[in-house]
């Protein structure tokens, strides 16, 4: 069942958590590996929990990211596929039909995957909204599985947007070069901005996997300054006080 939703700034904010599940699945990697010059336990395993988010702003409905996907998705090889998206969707009372637009907030496996069925987009009447920038930089099969088929309902954006009345949309590179945050009030919807909670003690901690570390960091020290809450992607609590506005 979808977590507790959260109002503000008259827009629920409903987190569906499409997995939980090890980083790298059978691959597994030290946390100080991925974090480095975190202290962090070396033996500790790193539960990633897959988070999307509905958002209902009035008559319109908005999805943040459509998870790990089928179980032969673009992240079947790391992430324990296949999600429950579809299951959170419907507990949470909305059917694929009903998203009017989703918006990507990177092009990576596990916050993509799930935009396409059997080669079809998944959300039938969305477009897709994402950063110019991301899309310029994809390759592989994220492009070839997932943005080829959806060509004819994606709306590029460069740099900071207004999605809807109170939705806005947060350029924040770093992690990868069109990586965007969705800003809803005082809450961020910070995609992987922020991947570990060590990283709101000190920002500077840098990623393995960023592509830009010096610009994440500063993309991450924009978002934790002016945001009260984050809703983070991969943290066990959907929405997490950062105290900076509160």
């Amino acid at each position: 069942m979808p977590h507790e939703p959260k109002t503000v700034a008259g827009v629920e904010i409903v987190p569906l958590c499409d997995a939980v599940g090890p980083m790298g699945g059978r691959i597994r990697r030290p946390l100080p590996e991925l974090f480095p010059g975190a202290a962090l336990d070396p033996d500790a395993e790193w539960i990633l929990h897959f988070h999307c988010y509905l958002l209902r702003a009035g008559s319109r409905t908005v999805l943040v990211d459509t998870g790990i996907g089928g179980a032969g998705s673009p992240a079947a090889s790391w992430a324990p596929v296949p999600g429950r998206l579809g299951e959170e969707l419907a507990a949470a009372g909305c059917s694929p039909a009903e998203i009017d637009v989703v918006v990507l907030t990177h092009l990576h496996s596990d916050h993509a995957s799930g935009s396409v069925v059997a080669g079809e987009p998944a959300f039938p009447n969305a477009r897709f909204v994402i950063q110019q920038a991301e899309l310029d930089s994809v390759a592989g099969a994220m492009r070839d599985r997932v943005v080829v088929p959806l060509q004819d309902r994606i709306q590029a954006v460069s740099g900071h947007a207004e999605l809807l009345p109170g939705i806005r949309l947060l350029h924040t590179p770093g992690h990868t070069p069109g990586h965007q945050c969705v800003e809803v009030g005082e809450v961020v919807l910070a995609g992987d901005v922020v991947l570990h909670p060590v990283q709101l003690t000190d920002p500077t901690i840098t990623y393995r996997y960023d592509d830009d570390p010096e610009q994440a960091v500063r993309s991450r020290a924009g978002i934790l300054g002016r945001a009260a809450v984050i809703a983070p992607s991969h943290f066990a609590d959907p929405f997490v006080g950062v105290g900076l506005r509160e």
